[in-house]
């Protein structure tokens, strides 16, 4: 399997360890609770420290990763495309403790990033014929499933606290 795959399943390892937490404390483990608890491990774990690795690898490993994506070594592009993987690794991490809107600030700018990275490789396949697995393999997929996967959670997530809300006023409104 290819390793670009190893912060989605890490995302989702984490979430299920966070889910069972939760149900052997007997804590109540509602739809929106199951949506919340995965949708944070995905912006720590798939997003945040996934994040900080890509990073990594852009900064000290600039050559290796260049030519995994089958584009030329020694660009500055690299140090750039290293410190955006940073920021987005360090929101990622930071929402562990910041919630709310910053989850949706979040989601909306890695899915950009990320969303923007998918068409550059499919431009450069349909451009240039690059196949390279960091351009045309599971990067790719990762692209565009992982944004897909956040913004439906964070949606699904959305569209619990709105209910609850309501519910809540209806019944404050009945008790007055």
């Amino acid at each position: 399997m290819d390793t670009a795959y190893t912060w989605l399943i890490l995302g989702i390892i984490g979430a299920l360890i966070m889910l069972g937490i939760q149900f052997y404390s007997k804590r109540a483990l509602t739809a929106k609770k199951i949506i919340e608890i995965s949708l944070l491990s995905f912006l720590v774990i798939t997003v945040g420290l996934g994040s900080i690795w890509a990073s990594i690898g852009h900064s000290f490993f600039a050559n290796q990763v260049a030519a995994s994506i089958g584009w030329a070594t020694g660009s500055p592009f690299q140090q750039e495309v290293a410190f955006a993987n940073l920021a987005f690794g360090v929101l990622g991490v930071l929402c562990v403790w910041i919630r709310g809107n910053f989850w949706t600030a979040t989601v909306i700018g890695v899915s950009i990033f990320l969303l923007g990275d998918a068409l550059g490789h499919i431009s450069n396949i349909f451009g240039t014929g690059n196949y390279a697995s960091g351009n045309a393999g599971a990067v790719l997929v990762l692209d565009i499933l992982v944004p897909m996967l956040l913004i439906g959670l964070l949606v699904a997530y959305r569209i619990m606290e709105e209910r609850a809300v309501r519910s809540a006023i209806k019944s404050l409104e009945r008790s007055l």
